[in-house]
């Protein structure tokens, strides 16, 4: 039981410290409300759990081994926030489309998308599930790993979304919503070039 209550509070820290991913939900919920953003936050959810799955099948062994592979999924990673970012930047003068539009790829599979264009998930889980889990893993105990670490991900980006797609909250951003998009515009920005020049 330990070993998997360490990999919930890790996990915890990681999903909520700032980062393209919780950037882009908190944007979402604000500006397009609960009904656009959950599924957003699902699909968030869910990339970032293949990561944990790639992981426990041994992709950072694979980057490991070709390291030009794993160069080239930053790379498409970083230029993908870059894109967002750009869009988000010239939305900030914009008003708010219909909550319907999944603007940037908002529905669940531009969730998935997102998490899965950044591969740094994958040396943190694979640097996580060794050091908590070391050995060889039976089946089951792999997939009791993974519904811990999808069961994570997903109750806080529901818990992010809800509290931030709030009337209280939406209207603070509607009063700011120049200053807030641009802000997230630059910090998605800094996360894709960081991707891409980082070593």
């Amino acid at each position: 039981m330990a070993p998997y209550l360490a990999l919930i509070g890790a996990m915890t820290l990681a999903i909520l410290s700032p980062g393209p991913a919780i950037i882009s939900a908190i944007q979402t919920a604000f500006s397009r409300g609960r009904e656009v953003a959950m599924p957003y936050g699902m699909g968030l959810a869910f990339g970032a759990s293949l990561w944990g799955a790639f992981a426990l099948a041994g992709l950072a062994v694979v980057f490991a081994l070709h390291p030009e592979l794993y160069r080239g999924v930053k790379l498409l990673g970083g230029l993908y926030l870059l894109w967002m970012a750009q869009g988000l930047w010239r939305a900030a003068t914009q008003p708010l489309p219909d909550a319907a539009e999944k603007r940037f790829g908002r529905g669940f599979f531009g969730g998935v998308l997102l998490n899965l264009s950044n591969p740094k998930p994958a040396l943190f889980y694979s640097a996580l599930l060794l050091s908590l889990f070391p050995g060889p893993l039976t089946l089951g105990r792999q997939a009791s790993i993974y519904a811990t670490a999808l069961t994570t991900e997903l109750f806080w980006y529901a818990a992010v979304v809800t509290a931030m797609s709030t009337v209280a909250m939406r209207r603070r951003y509607f009063d700011a919503k120049f200053w807030i998009d641009r802000i997230a515009s630059v910090a998605l920005g800094l996360l894709g070039l960081a991707l891409i020049f980082n070593n």
